[in-house]
């Protein structure tokens, strides 16, 4: 009996230590919940608008899940444009993505490919500034954390979308309300908490900086959406040149 209760501790222990974690990361997506609801509602109607199905516009929230990119398709979709195109724009807008993950990687190298697919596939702009900002205050992130921040982003998305394509018609238009600023308003929100803090601030506003200054000039040669990628991966790169 007593080496039963021996070997049964440690793992009640992690258990509970697990399921902390997991809803401290639940407890972290709060700041964004309202954002992600605004702009899921917002993608939702833009979906009905294009002509998508309740089941098209949720499959695309489920299997694509990307703000910017479901906003996309879905103009180009309805400008009749080729599914080939509509890829191809997709794979460029979220290919920022690679370097989101090349930042939070150090942080879950000692865990599973599995583990780490869990986490990548779900990793959103969003997401990744609220896990950067703990990775930063705490010096690591716990994957069960990680999780719990991941998933209820992902449901919260799918469930926005999916109440924005049923009042999509009593909706036309969802700029009328400034929803399409909301995505805006939520990184602006984002950026300075994390900046606040973070001890490393004269870092963070040299990037930011930057990054600024890259977007404008580069929006002088080429298109604004290059001009973003472009000033992504400047910031991306003085992030990792500056010294700690």
């Amino acid at each position: 009996m007593e080496v039963e209760e021996r070997t049964q501790k440690p793992l009640e222990t992690k258990e509970k230590t697990n399921t902390y974690y997991f809803i401290q990361g639940i407890k972290a997506c709060i700041p964004t919940i309202f954002g992600y609801l605004s702009i899921g509602f917002a993608c939702g109607i833009l979906s009905k608008s294009c002509g998508l199905t309740f089941a098209e516009a949720i499959g695309m929230s489920i299997f694509v899940y990307a703000g910017s990119a479901q906003f996309i398709a879905s103009s180009m979709i309805l400008s009749n444009a080729s599914i080939v195109s509509i890829i191809a724009t997709i794979f460029f807008v979220n290919f920022r993505h690679l370097f989101m993950s090349a930042a939070l990687a150090p942080y879950f190298k000692k865990n599973s490919f599995m583990k780490n697919l869990s986490i990548g596939v779900l990793l959103t702009d969003e997401t990744f500034l609220v896990a950067a900002a703990e990775g930063v205050n705490r010096k690591k992130i716990n994957y069960f954390w990680m999780l719990g921040l991941n998933i209820t982003a992902y449901l919260n998305w799918i469930i926005a979308t999916g109440i924005g394509v049923m009042l999509g018609s009593i909706i036309p238009d969802y700029k009328v309300f400034g929803l399409d600023f909301a995505l805006t308003a939520m990184f602006i929100g984002l950026i300075i908490s994390s900046i606040k803090g973070s001890l490393k601030t004269n870092k963070a506003i040299m990037i930011i900086i930057t990054s600024i200054i890259t977007l404008i000039l580069s929006t002088q040669i080429v298109s604004t959406s290059a001009g973003i990628i472009i000033a992504a991966i400047v910031g991306a790169l003085i992030g990792v040149v500056i010294k700690e």
